[in-house]
């Protein structure tokens, strides 16, 4: 296992793009952290400085104490685990998975043992003997996973390995990954643009946008306290509810006003102008129309079997609700009123930041 430091690390390509800006973090030894965001934002290309696969324009990388920048790939001793996978078609199994073994020249019966050891942990035990094209995916999947794991390395990098599976067998490799890492305790950098996986797997997220880190936190903290409206907007599933508006007096009171849509905040409440108000699907709830902060008109109930999301449309625009398990549904073309906990609600400022106004 390792820790791992990141200072100030960038990345400009020969054509002049810019891959990665000033990237700063801090690694714990036997940490699980997920890289989460859009495509381009730089997530592969810090796995490959990592990795040392590519070579900073500026900054370091520190593993343990030790300045890795300069070292060759095999010298770092990490294992990687790429999106594509990278079997070899014409070796079994069992060759795939020792193959990285064997060319660090590993004795043979420690190789055979640590790929039987993986097999079973894998459940690959009965597919030694077969080639990737008699497997499934989810079963190539497992076997580029237990090549990595053969390594035993101080670190390991997962570059969007469950992108191409289906949604059933992402979810099964997901708990597999988190199985996995509770028995090795190995420090893990995965990255992804999907925020399921990265809430779920990892012990702090990153979540990147255009080579910088926008926030660092734990999956709550990420979910709950976004730091600006990039991280409200990416996180979360339905996506954040997001309401423009002004804070100005009402009736000596500070209040969030939009068109048809009425806020009461705290009186102490210290800026005023143009604000976006922030309310997460599960944060709001309808009910009688006349004691709400807005009128809505529903437009559509979503069933998604255990969850059901509520379409609504009012003058401040369009939202999407959670519904409680045991709420009595509206039909659409139903008016409502649309009520939000104000313990619950984000505010953001005309620069995007988060401010606290209640």
């Amino acid at each position: 296992m390792a820790s791992l430091s990141l200072k100030n690390l960038s990345l400009t390509y020969p054509n002049g793009a810019r891959a990665l800006d000033g990237i700063d973090l801090e690694i714990e030894d036997g940490e699980f952290l997920a890289v989460l965001g859009p495509s381009g934002c730089g997530k592969s290309s810090l796995l490959r400085l990592v990795a040392g696969l590519e070579v900073p324009t500026s900054g370091y990388i520190d593993m343990d104490g030790r300045d890795i920048t300069p070292l060759e790939p095999k010298e770092r001793d990490v294992a990687m685990v790429f999106q594509g996978l990278a079997l070899y078609p014409h070796m079994t199994v069992r060759e795939n998975m020792a193959f990285g073994l064997m060319a660090r020249r590993t004795p043979p019966e420690e190789t055979a043992q640590r790929v039987n050891e993986a097999a079973a942990t894998l459940g690959l035990t009965p597919h030694l003997r077969k080639r990737p094209r008699e497997l499934s995916g989810g079963e190539r999947q497992r076997v580029a996973l237990g090549r990595a794991l053969v390594r035993r390395p101080r670190l390991y990098l997962f570059d969007e390995p469950l992108s191409s599976l289906d949604a059933q067998l992402r979810q099964e490799l997901r708990e597999e990954l988190a199985r996995l890492h509770s028995l090795t305790r190995t420090t893990s950098i995965y990255v992804t643009h999907d925020q399921k996986e990265a809430l779920s797997l990892g012990h702090r997220v990153a979540v990147l946008d255009r080579g910088r880190v926008r926030q660092i936190g734990t999956p709550e903290a990420i979910y709950r306290e976004p730091r600006d409206l990039f991280v409200a907007r990416f996180v979360g599933d339905p996506a954040i509810n997001l309401i423009e508006g002004e804070v100005a007096t009402d009736n000596g009171r500070a209040a969030f006003r939009s068109t048809g849509f009425h806020f009461p905040l705290s009186s102490t409440a210290g800026q005023f102008g143009r604000v976006v108000l922030g309310v997460r699907p599960e944060a709001a709830a309808i009910g009688d129309a006349s004691a709400s902060n807005a009128r809505a008109t529903v437009e559509r109930v979503e069933r998604l079997g255990g969850d059901t999301l509520i379409h609504l449309r009012s003058e401040a625009g369009r939202h999407v609700l959670r519904a409680e398990p045991r709420e009595a549904l509206p039909s659409p073309g139903d008016v409502v009123g649309l009520s939000v906990d104000p313990k619950r609600a984000l505010f953001f400022d005309a620069e995007g930041l988060r401010i606290h106004l209640d």
